[in-house]
């Protein structure tokens, strides 16, 4: 049985607060589509948001990977 190292410590004390931001976040662009959109397609239009996420989610990945969010 592995010990969490103090990094995965905080960051799984913060994941059900990142999980809830991250929906907060999908639930208020289908509100702002269904606003904008009377008739939208909701299941299309969750879709594409969900493409939208995991495209820049893909993006920031790749910047892990090289780098680019080391801070300290």
């Amino acid at each position: 049985m592995s010990t969490l190292t103090m990094t995965q410590k905080e960051i799984m004390e913060r994941k059900e607060t990142i999980e809830n931001e991250l929906e907060e976040l999908f639930q208020a662009q289908m509100k702002i589509t269904d606003w904008d959109v009377p008739e939208a397609d909701d299941q299309k239009a969750a879709e594409m948001i969900l493409e939208i996420f995991e495209s820049k989610l893909a993006e920031i990945r790749k910047d892990v990977v090289c780098g680019v969010y080391k801070y300290f």
